[in-house]
């Protein structure tokens, strides 16, 4: 029988993604008493899409200051590395079994598998493109995604544009007008499908307010013209079904389209795997260590549900990271084994709750996060059970760009089992 050419190493915990979510998962688990912890980054650099973030408000939360992206980085790097984990980047992940052997390979390692004992995935999240939207017309060049213009504009140095429209108003996109104005270019308006805007309050007061760039509500784009280069867009109004509205066609004179549409959780390696997945947030079903259907494989960040603070990604990592050194060190409780279960489900008004299953005799707290599907004012949330009300919490305010949070102790709970429901009502 021929010998495994392969170079095996053995860890007892394996991190795939360096960003705010896996490096905060990394410094976690080995506070917590995990030995060997490795973490693969596929980029040549730690700190994923921090690093093309240049402009500020990282860090409020978990630092109390304000930092840019790569500071916010920097930090998180820092931190991870005083716990002495070995990180190597520009290793690209091709593969987990379910006996968590992790197979990667790159130019200063070769072809190489790693063995663990858990592994955490926080590979974040990837944009919607033109073909995700179907957006018709011709096919030029200028038509590309925010994140990847930030890039282009950030870390290599290029104007992507010197007129340009953006379709969408997440987050990405209103900080991308802010940044081509500042750079000399004219962005000729922000398109949104919806009624209300994706981004948060303060990018739509910053980045479009203060540069008087318009914001086009109950609009998108109908049609891209162009040769070689994007020559003009039709914008068009849709009405409550998205249809589009018959004499609301307005045409600009554009070399670029940015479009802000959305993320999307990169999970292909657990989709390989065989974990289940979440049907709104795209990223696997968890229960309340963020630990997937396959023990010892857990999920947190971007790969798990889209965030819209840094912050909030970093305090999810670290708790996988915790979650993971209890499953590594074989505290009792993990698996949950025969342990009742408490499915979670959203109701009326919310898009997604997590996480999808609770454990009740693991945790004297949970922390249910959660996004509504419209803006809200002056609302109530009922929390259900099987039915039966047993939490209600008054809302001054809910918006779909921002993530909720909901803590439940576990003496709320009146079954070990069944069903919890979350539901938005009016005050």
């Amino acid at each position: 029988m021929a010998a495994d050419p392969l170079r095996t190493e053995t860890f007892d915990l394996v991190i795939i993604g360096a960003g705010s979510a896996g490096l905060a998962a990394a410094g976690a688990a080995a506070e917590a008493g995990v030995g060997r912890i490795l973490v693969l980054e596929k980029e040549d650099f730690p700190g994923g899409i921090l690093l093309q973030c240049v402009h500020n408000g990282f860090g409020l939360h978990r630092y109390k200051e304000e930092l840019t992206g790569p500071e916010y980085a920097e930090r998180a790097l820092i931190e991870s590395r005083k716990t002495g984990i070995d990180l190597r980047c520009g290793a690209m992940v091709l593969k987990i079994t379910p006996e968590k052997e992790i197979y990667y390979s790159g130019e200063k390692y070769g072809c190489r598998r790693a063995r663990a004992k858990a592994v955490i995935c926080a590979t974040g999240a990837d944009e919607r493109t033109r073909g995700a939207i179907r957006i018709p017309g011709d096919r030029p060049a200028g038509v590309m995604t925010a994140g990847l213009a930030q890039h282009y504009m950030n870390l290599d140095g290029y104007m992507v544009g010197r007129r340009v429209f953006i379709l969408g108003s997440g987050d990405i996109g209103l900080i991308m007008a802010r940044r081509v104005t500042l750079e000399g270019g004219k962005v000729l308006g922000v398109a949104e499908l919806m009624p209300y805007s994706n981004g948060l309050a303060r990018n739509i007061a910053q980045c479009l307010n203060d540069f008087d760039i318009p914001l086009y509500l109950s609009h998108t784009v109908r049609e891209i013209r162009g040769k070689k280069r994007l020559e003009q867009i039709v914008l068009s109004q849709v009405d409550g079904n998205f249809a589009f509205v018959p004499g609301t066609e307005k045409t600009f004179d554009v070399d670029t389209l940015l479009l802000s549409v959305g993320l999307i959780p990169s999970n292909r390696l657990l989709t390989d795997l065989g974990v289940r997945l979440h049907p709104k947030t795209g990223g696997p079903i968890v229960d309340e260590t963020l630990q997937t259907s396959i023990p010892g494989i857990f999920s947190c960040g971007n790969s798990l549900h889209v965030h819209d603070l840094a912050d909030f990604v970093s305090s999810e990592g670290e708790n996988a990271g915790r979650s993971a050194a209890k499953y590594i060190l074989g505290e009792p409780g993990t698996p949950p084994g025969d342990s009742p279960v408490i499915r979670t489900e959203p109701g009326e008004g919310i898009g997604y709750l997590l996480p999808s299953v609770l454990h009740a005799d693991r945790a004297a707290e949970f922390l249910l996060k959660f996004r509504v599907r419209k803006p809200y004012r002056g609302v109530v949330l009922l929390l259900k059970q099987n039915g039966g009300l047993i939490k209600k919490v008054k809302k001054p305010y809910l918006l779909p760009a921002e993530m909720e949070n909901l803590r439940l102790k576990r003496d709320e709970l009146p079954e070990p089992s069944g069903t919890l429901t979350l539901e938005v009502t009016d005050e």
